[in-house]
Parts: C-alpha cells; sequence; structure tokens
C-alpha cells in the first residue's frame, strides 16, 4: 500500500483529489451544521413564543409547582449568572463561536458525537448572541422548583440547555475516545 493510500485510510477526514469540494464541506460540517440549525430554531421560536405569549415577569405553571415558564429577561449568563456583562457575552459567544468552526473540521471523519456536542453549544451560543444584539438581553422562560425543600433554579432557555448539554456530551465524548485508546 502506498503512502499516501496509509495517510487517507487513517485519516478519512483527509483531503483527496478525487473528492468534490461540496463532500468534503458536507463531511465536515454537515452533521455540525444541522444540529446547530435544530437548537437556533428550538430557541428562537420559543423565545419569540414565549415573547407574544407571557407578559413579562409573569409565570404559567405547567408542572405543578414544579416546571414553569416564566417570562424573565438576562443580562447575565445561563442560569442568570453575571448580570449586565452583555458585551463581555457577545465578544465570547463570537470567540466560541469560531472555535467551534475553526475545531470541527479537524475532528476525526467518524466522531459524530463530538460534531453534535460542538453543534448544540454553537446553536446555543448563536441563540443567546442573537438575543443580545436584538434587544441587549437574553429572553429566558424555564422555570424549575421544587417548593418543598426550598430549591428554585434560576430560570433559563433553550440555548442554556443546548450548551449545558452539548458540553456534557463533549465530555462524554473524550472519555469514550479515551477508553477505546
Amino acid at each position: 500500500m502506498s503512502e499516501e493510500a496509509r495517510i487517507a485510510e487513517s485519516n478519512p477526514s483527509a483531503e483527496s483529489p478525487g473528492r468534490p469540494v461540496a463532500a468534503l464541506f458536507f463531511q465536515r460540517y454537515g452533521l455540525l451544521l444541522l444540529v446547530t440549525s435544530i437548537a437556533l430554531a428550538a430557541d428562537i421560536i420559543t423565545k419569540r413564543i414565549v415573547e407574544a405569549q407571557i407578559p413579562l415577569y409573569t409565570s404559567i405553571p405547567v408542572i405543578g409547582p414544579y416546571l414553569s415558564w416564566t417570562h424573565t429577561q438576562n443580562t447575565g449568563a445561563a442560569f442568570s449568572l453575571f448580570q449586565n456583562g452583555g458585551a463581555f457575552f457577545i465578544v465570547v459567544a463570537l470567540i466560541v463561536s469560531a472555535v467551534i468552526l475553526y475545531y470541527a473540521p479537524r475532528l476525526p471523519a467518524g466522531d459524530w458525537l463530538s460534531r453534535v456536542a460542538l453543534g448544540l453549544q454553537l446553536g446555543g451560543a448563536i441563540g443567546n448572541l442573537l438575543d443580545r444584539l436584538r434587544q441587549g438581553y437574553v429572553t429566558d422562560f424555564i422555570h424549575f422548583q421544587i417548593p418543598e425543600i426550598g430549591f428554585d433554579w434560576p430560570v433559563f432557555n433553550i440555548a442554556d440547555s443546548a450548551i449545558v448539554v452539548g458540553v456534557i456530551v463533549l465530555i462524554a465524548a473524550s472519555f469514550l475516545r479515551g477508553n477505546k485508546a
């Protein structure tokens, strides 16, 4: 087997002269962009529904006192941390998005789990970034509580959830890669 064939076999994502550019683009970015689009669409749609249907600082119970839709405005980070950091979070979202777009095509061809994780993170980052650019704050609405024990989780949104789930999946994927090695 030639050296070139061995390299191509060990790294299926490597460019080859016979592969169309569109196929390479899809292999490197397709799943990432699909997951990003789904997370972003879910975030935008749910936020706009909440903004249109639920008055600000009003709660609508969904599952008794445990889950409610509570329309709030968040100038901080996920889960209402670091309030009034708008410009800082815009810069962070842009940097995170750029790093994800740079890193994604460098993943091994079969590492779909990492691409899903990065897609969730990118969709969440863009969703909250768009809110900050559009209105100066992020619309949050998912509110978990357990009143019997005094537990009251900060109000969050789909974008926050996508980022957190993406980080968890990325950590799991790195452990899985480590166990296979």
